[in-house]
């Protein structure tokens, strides 16, 4: 673990359990989520190899046109 993470549980366990019970269920929250997230990048990795192989493909042959953010 690390020092700024050994901080944080110590601060938090000064906290009133009702807080603690929150801040708990928040960082599992996190947690599962971060874990769900890198699953599905890990599923979909040769799809975006693929699609990004194919917008390189249309920039290179001159089929794309650049535009800001306001004119998307």
């Amino acid at each position: 673990m690390t020092d700024l993470l050994s901080e944080a549980f110590a601060k938090a366990s000064r906290l009133p359990e009702n807080l603690q019970d929150e801040l708990a269920e928040t960082l599992l929250d996190e947690l599962a989520w971060e874990t769900r997230w890198n699953q599905t990048l890990g599923k979909s990795s040769d799809m975006l190899d693929e699609m990004a192989e194919e917008a390189l493909d249309e920039f290179k042959s001159g089929r794309t046109t650049e535009k800001g953010f306001d004119e998307l």
